[in-house]
C-alpha cells in the first residue's frame, strides 16, 4: 500500500503543470523632480504592475535621480539589461541615437496636435533603430509638453535672448539659441534651478509643469509660452526580456503601456495649461502658485521658431543622424518632411 501511494503521488506530481514563476522587472523611472506625471501615473503604474498588465509580475521601481545614473545613459542601460524597463528621455539619449530627435526638432512641434502627427509618421523609424542598434523594444512615447523659456532677467521677446546664457537639453535647441545670439549651456534638469539662482545661466527651457515642480519660478521673473519642442519620453524594454515573454504576455504588456502613455498624453496637456496659470499666480490652480510675468510671443517670435525647422534644426540634425543611421534623414523627409511641405 505504501509503495502504491508513493507511486500514485509521483504520477500526479509529474502530470501537474509546473507552477509559473512570477515575472520580476527592474524599472528605471523618471526623475523625482518631474512631479505630477511621475507621482500620479508612472509610479502607481509600476507599483501596481500585476493589476495594470494582467500578468503575474512585479516591478521594482527606481527614479533615475536616486540611482546615480545619468539621463544620457538610458539606452545603454536598457541595452545592457541593468534595468529591464527604462523610462527614456529622448533629448539626452539622442547623443547615442540621433534618430530620437527626429520626432521633435526645434520648430517641428508647436503643440500637442503636431506632436501626435510626428509620432504617427516617424515613430516606426525610431522603433526600428532602437531594436536593431540598441536591443531595445520601444513600448510607447509621450510628451512633457511644449518646452518654453524661463528667464531671470525680464525679457520682452526672443530678441532679448541675445547675449544671455540659456540652459538647453539637446543640440537642436543649442543651434537655435546660437542663431538668436545667445549662449547655449547644456545642463541636466536637476541642476538647472541652482544654476538659475547662482547666475550660471540667465534663462532655461522646460515645460511649465516641470518648472513648477522644480521651483524654477522662485528664481526667475518671466515665462515666454512659445513651444520650441515638446520633450518626448518613452518606455524601452531590454529586447532579451521582451523576447523571453510569450506572445500572450507581450500582447498584455504592450496593451498596458499603450494605456499608460495615452493617459500621460492627456494629463500632460492638462498640466501644461494649469501650470502656465499657476506659475503666473492665476486661478484656478491646484499646483504651487508663483508670480511670474507671462510675455506673449510676438509675430517675429512665432516666425523664428517655425522657420528654425527648415533652416536650422533639420539641416544640422540631418548630417549627425545619417552618420549614426544611414538613411535616417531620407526616412524623415519622406514622412514628416513631406507632411510639412518640404
Amino acid at each position: 500500500m505504501t509503495r502504491f501511494l508513493t507511486s500514485a503521488a509521483l504520477v500526479l506530481a509529474l502530470a501537474a503543470p509546473a507552477m509559473a514563476e512570477t515575472l520580476q522587472f527592474k524599472v528605471l523611472g523618471q526623475p523625482v523632480a518631474t512631479g505630477k506625471i511621475l507621482n500620479e501615473l508612472e509610479k502607481p503604474f509600476f507599483e501596481n504592475f500585476a493589476a495594470e498588465t494582467g500578468l503575474d509580475a512585479t516591478a521594482a521601481f527606481s527614479p533615475v535621480d536616486t540611482t546615480g545614473i545619468k539621463d544620457p545613459e538610458g539606452l545603454r542601460i536598457a541595452k545592457g539589461g541593468l534595468f529591464d524597463i527604462v523610462s527614456l528621455r529622448f533629448s539626452p539619449i539622442s547623443r547615442d541615437a540621433p534618430v530620437a530627435l527626429g520626432l521633435d526638432l526645434v520648430g517641428q512641434n508647436a503643440d500637442y496636435a503636431a506632436a501626435k502627427k510626428s509620432t504617427e509618421l516617424f515613430l516606426p523609424e525610431v522603433e526600428k533603430v532602437f531594436a536593431e542598434q540598441f536591443d531595445t523594444k520601444l513600448l510607447g512615447v509621450w510628451p512633457f509638453g511644449p518646452q518654453i523659456l524661463f528667464c531671470k532677467p525680464e525679457i520682452k521677446s526672443l530678441a532679448d535672448v541675445k547675449g544671455l546664457k540659456v540652459r538647453v537639453f539637446d543640440q537642436s535647441m543649442a543651434n537655435f539659441i546660437a542663431s538668436l545670439g545667445g549662449t547655449a549651456v547644456p545642463l541636466p534638469f536637476s541642476e538647472t534651478q541652482q544654476a538659475l539662482q547662482r547666475g550660471i545661466v540667465d534663462c532655461a527651457l522646460t515645460g511649465p509643469s516641470s518648472a513648477n515642480a522644480a521651483g524654477w519660478p522662485e528664481v526667475t521673473t518671466t515665462e515666454l509660452p512659445l513651444g520650441f519642442t515638446v520633450a518626448f519620453n518613452g518606455y524601452g524594454m531590454n529586447m532579451k526580456r521582451w523576447n523571453a515573454l510569450s506572445a500572450d504576455q507581450q500582447e498584455k504588456m504592450q496593451a498596458a503601456f499603450t494605456r499608460l502613455t495615452d493617459k500621460i498624453w492627456a494629463r500632460s496637456e492638462e498640466l501644461y495649461t494649469e501650470a502656465l496659470r499657476c506659475n503666473a499666480g492665476q486661478t484656478p490652480c491646484a499646483l504651487k502658485s508663483y508670480n511670474l510675468k507671462i510675455v506673449e510671443p510676438t509675430e517675429s517670435d512665432l516666425a523664428a521658431v517655425k522657420d528654425a525647422l527648415k533652416n536650422i534644426s533639420f539641416p544640422a540634425w540631418k548630417e549627425i543622424c545619417d552618420q549614426a543611421t544611414p538613411g535616417c534623414s531620407d526616412a524623415w523627409m519622406s514622412t514628416i518632411g513631406a507632411d510639412r511641405g518640404f
